[in-house]
């Protein structure tokens, strides 16, 4: 017989019942594990991805392999083969367009089984289509085929290793590489722009808000780099942004793609946003839900879904909105329509509410959109915006396209001319909008330029019975051609604006293949969002959501509720096997800052980190930001205090020390801690209390084992903490969590969402969320035994508690549901 692939003698006589195999092997102590080969499930081609899926045998791993295009038994990264339950699943990324076969293979003891091969899958590419991709760009870490550039870099990212992953980032032009934290501080370090290979974040399944993120977002400033690649995108059907978003600022060449966005509750509160200053953007197959609910009445699902201001050589494709309430906002100060350029094509408005997109300035294409049951209104242009609309398709759709005050935006399907009442745009002047080859079908209104008929919810309807003049108040400029020009003559009714005709421009515009209108639906339904449409699925009741802007509780509840395919993806081995065409690859597998067990108690370790840190510790906000296993930071950052020359390094981001800023740490032996501030800083930082008076910029205090704290003395600007051990032994500091090395406390309590101090002396208690804010908890009972603290009012999401008692003080790292 064989067992997993070695040959064995067994006699079968001696000790054992000869009816039973598995039983006489057991008797002889072997291993039983059966060799039948893998049962595949469901395997198909998508967008240069391929997937495959299969019942989990008992393996302790598997080996998956691609072959195609000129590739044989190309061996998959190990992250890409996940477990959910009883299921596997690998997807294959990176693959150029054809035809390929994914080989699945057991792995036991070490040695590969049987394997199983997929039928031919077909693979075809992504539509490559739109202003990001001019002169010569091609955004992210990817080829125009679809293959990974050469030299490019692989982080895979999931919630256990959204803080731990590092990359060695090339820091200055000297070449010298610095080992960077976590994908937020991995950006940080980008942002100096020496780092030239491209980037690829790929984040695996459910990930919840990282220690390290910026007011909530994820944040790519990458220094103006025209040398920095950068892609974010999901892996499979399944990879989430689960309660932050990703906001982008003097960024170039980035690609966001694959991944689902829901329960965003960041400061700025886009699901995405181009902030300023950035450049070939492309954001494509994503999946955009309800975030949190605004200060603002129009903010209930959220803010904005995929933003842009400021920002220009962009498209925004094949994304999948979910009712979202404001869809795309484009423009906001810019004060120029010069030079600023994106395309919209083939994203799916499903019954979202409006901003489709809402254009200040800028010159967009919006071409092959499906705008499916739309309550308020499809795209709106203002402040002399030029918006060509190009065979999209419309469904339901209030008003299709609107231009600023005239046409519909001041008759609201009506017969009364209210420049007061009905305006949607805040009264804003208008823009032009071109339209070509759109289909509208439903309950619609729309006025084209000089037209004597036309439709007004839904039914034909006369100019002259309306009391309209369409010369003047039309919603939109209809050509009979793609190529015909709007003439000079067409202005809009407020601050007489022009269309400028971009779109005939050949200087400006690209090439790209429009479908006349139904097809694009036909794509856009099959295509628009993540692999496979994603793994949340939701039907809309046309018939009540068609018209309806308010939440969809049900479906809130189900965004809010997500988990994600049973649980969260767990990639079946710790092990990294990168493709040739990538330079680095961080393991799956790793320690997790937070444990989100489902039992009632969450027994989160009370240090702030896994183990001691050793050797003399230093923080550098430039590129650790408020990031740190070691100190407790509370405060803002800043880019704008100037810079400090200090070690050879230029430091360009700073804690500003004010009323609220609080850095705790604590320390197993004595230390000398240098503190450097702006040179010509002279003023006082408070240690423990106690004021030091800085000289040239620098402060140095000794400090005694235990608990110590930076505050304010003087407003001032910090940039970097050094602390250098002054014990003996290895001559290196410890970093300890807790004063003294007794039981923990503090219990939090995930079920109801209580804090548990279990002291009789509990002097103060901080809680504050990762991005460094402070937050209030209310005691609810205190007694001799402690105190009872109701959490319940806060976000879901990850804070630190420090609680000081008698004892000493505390961390606890909770998870709030």
């Amino acid at each position: 017989m064989t067992t997993n692939g070695v040959k064995t003698q067994v006699d079968l006589k001696k000790g054992c019942n000869m009816k039973f195999l598995n039983m006489t092997l057991a008797c002889l102590g072997l291993v039983v594990w059966s060799q039948a080969q893998v049962t595949l499930g469901d395997a198909a081609g998508w967008l240069e991805t391929a997937y495959v899926e299969w019942a989990d045998n008992g393996a302790d791993s598997y080996n998956v392999y691609y072959s195609g295009e000129g590739k044989t038994n190309v061996k998959l990264d190990a992250q890409l083969v996940r477990k959910y339950g009883s299921k596997m699943r690998a997807d294959a990324v990176g693959l150029k367009a054809g035809t390929y076969t994914l080989k699945v293979v057991p792995v036991k003891g070490g040695s590969e089984g049987t394997a199983a091969t997929t039928s031919a899958l077909t693979v075809k590419a992504h539509d490559r289509a739109g202003f990001a991709f001019s002169n010569g760009r091609v955004p992210g870490a990817y080829n125009t085929d679809g293959t990974l550039k050469n030299g490019a870099v692989v982080l895979y990212i999931s919630e256990s290793t959204k803080n731990t992953v590092t990359l060695d980032v090339t820091t200055n032009s000297k070449g010298t590489q610095t080992t960077c934290k976590s994908f937020q501080g991995i950006l940080n370090c980008m942002k100096k722009g020496y780092e030239t290979r491209p980037v690829d974040f790929r984040f695996v399944g459910n990930v919840t808000d990282s220690d390290s993120l910026v007011a909530g977002d994820m944040v790519a400033d990458l220094g103006s780099s025209e040398t920095t690649f950068l892609t974010i995108e999901g892996v499979g059907a399944d990879a989430v942004a689960n309660g932050w978003g990703i906001r982008l600022k003097n960024a170039q060449n980035v690609e966001i793609r694959n991944m689902g966005f829901m329960n965003v509750d960041s400061d700025e509160g886009d699901n995405i946003g181009l902030q300023q200053n950035d450049q070939y953007i492309w954001v494509h197959n994503n999946d955009f839900f309800y975030g949190h609910a605004g200060s603002d009445k129009d903010q209930v699902k959220g803010d904005g879904a995929l933003d842009c201001k400021k920002s220009t050589y962009v498209t925004f494709s094949y994304n999948h909105f979910w009712d979202s309430g404001k869809s795309n906002l484009l423009g906001l100060s810019e004060g120029t329509t010069e030079g600023l350029y994106i395309t919209y094509h083939h994203n799916w408005y499903d019954h979202s509410d409006s901003r489709h997109p809402r254009v200040r300035f800028y010159s967009a294409h919006v071409y092959n959109n499906y705008y499916d049951g739309n309550s308020k209104y499809g795209a709106g242009s203002t402040l002399g915006s030029s918006v060509f609309m190009e065979n999209n398709y419309f469904r339901n759709c209030k008003y299709p396209m609107m231009t600023s005050m005239q046409g519909s935006d001041v008759y609201a399907g009506g017969t009364t001319r209210d420049t007061k009442n009905n305006p949607t745009f805040s009264s804003e002047d208008g823009g032009t909008i071109k339209a070509f080859g759109n289909y509208m079908e439903g309950s619609y209104t729309f006025i084209p330029y000089g037209a004597s008929s036309y439709k007004v919810k839904g039914s034909e309807t006369t100019a002259a019975s309306q009391g309209i003049n369409t010369v003047q108040d039309f919603d939109a400029y209809v050509v009979d051609s793609r190529d015909a020009k709007v003439p000079s003559s067409v202005k809009s009714y407020a601050g007489a604006n022009v269309y400028n005709n971009f779109d005939t421009d050949n200087s400006v515009m690209y090439s790209y293949k429009a479908d006349d209108a139904a097809t694009a639906r036909d794509n856009v339904v099959r295509y628009a969002g993540r692999v496979q449409g994603g793994d949340f699925k939701w039907t809309f009741n046309n018939d009540v959501d068609d018209a309806s802007s308010d939440v969809n509780q049900a479906l809130k509840d189900a965004v809010v509720a997500y988990k994600g395919w049973s649980g969260s993806a767990i990639p079946v081995s710790s092990s990294s096997s990168s493709d040739k065409s990538s330079s680095s690859s961080v393991p799956a597998s790793s320690s997790s800052s937070v444990n989100s067990s489902s039992s009632e108690t969450v027994p989160v370790s009370s240090s702030v980190s896994g183990t001691a840190i050793e050797g003399d510790i230093v923080h550098n906000f430039t590129t650790d930001g408020k990031a740190s296993d070691f100190f407790t930071i509370t405060g803002n950052l800043s880019k704008d205090k100037g810079s400090v020359t200090y070690g050879g390094e230029t430091l360009t981001q700073c804690l500003k020390l004010e009323s609220a800023t609080e850095i705790s740490f604590t320390l197993s032996s004595a230390a000398t801690m240098t503190l450097v501030l702006n040179a010509d800083f002279n003023g006082a930082v408070k240690v423990n209390g106690e004021k030091y008076t800085a000289v040239g910029g620098i402060v140095t205090v000794e400090l005694s084992a235990g608990a110590n704290t930076i505050t304010k003395g003087d407003s001032g600007n910090l940039f970097l903490i050094s602390i250098k051990n002054n014990g003996s032994g290895s001559g290196t500091p410890q970093a300890i969590a807790s004063v003294k090395n007794v039981q923990n406390p503090v219990v939090y309590s995930a079920r109801d969402a209580k804090l548990v101090v279990n002291a009789g002396d509990v002097r103060h208690v901080g809680i504050v969320r990762m991005d460094g804010r402070k937050v209030d908890a209310f005691a609810v009972q205190k007694g001799s035994f402690g105190s009872v603290y109701d959490l319940s009012a806060l976000r879901p999401g990850v804070y630190v508690v420090r609680v000081v008692t008698s004892d000493g003080a505390y961390l606890r790292k909770i998870l709030k549901k």
